[in-house]
């Protein structure tokens, strides 16, 4: 399993030997969803007062090459500029799974809206340069911005690993947009929180 580390609010952090596991960010009632399982309602009715629910899309049900926008729509997330791949260049490994999202067709660019607001989003990037992911609520406002602040393809002398957990934490997140300059990137593991 790769490295993986929370960036928060534009500040570099060491990262040290130890690492950091997804199965260690503390998510309970997290749901497992893929496009075709049932629908944000069931989601909503596991948690309890004091618990978030959070969902994890799987993308494996996706087909290679496959644009992707409302397939996860029942589940409360619409993508835009969002195509599925499984990728053939080994700088950008898939962290679990075959297949990942890439923006498509303009490279560089990903954007996941909301159908309700969520408080927490994160997903493993895989990135050829800086990628920031930034949250607005539902007027189109920044909320909070994260930064993974350079590449970290596999096999290259970068200090990040592939598939580095980049998460971003505000009240009332209606979208994020995950953007690299005129880079490549991917997503695995896209999990967002109620």
């Amino acid at each position: 399993m790769g490295k993986e580390a929370i960036l928060q609010s534009d500040k570099i952090q060491k990262f040290d030997d130890s690492g950091f596991a997804v199965d260690k960010c503390h998510i309970h009632n997290q749901s497992l969803a893929s496009e075709w399982q049932g629908s944000v309602k069931e989601a909503y009715e596991t948690t309890s007062a004091n618990t978030p629910s959070c969902i994890a899309l799987n993308f494996d049900d996706l087909k290679c090459f496959e644009t992707v926008e409302r397939q996860y729509e029942s589940w409360g997330a619409i993508f835009h500029n969002s195509l599925a791949i499984q990728p053939s260049n080994p700088a950008f490994p898939t962290h679990s799974g075959l297949t990942v999202l890439m923006g498509s067709p303009k490279s560089g660019l990903l954007e996941v809206s909301f159908l309700q607001p969520v408080n927490w989003v994160s997903a493993l990037v895989t990135s050829s340069q800086r990628l920031v992911l930034t949250a607005y609520d539902r007027d189109r406002k920044l909320l909070a911005q994260t930064v993974l602040p350079g590449a970290n393809l596999a096999n290259s002398d970068s200090a990040l690993p592939p598939n580095t957990l980049l998460s971003i934490d505000a009240n009332g997140i209606h979208s994020v947009t995950f953007s690299a300059f005129d880079g490549l990137f991917t997503l695995d593991n896209f999990r967002f929180c109620f």
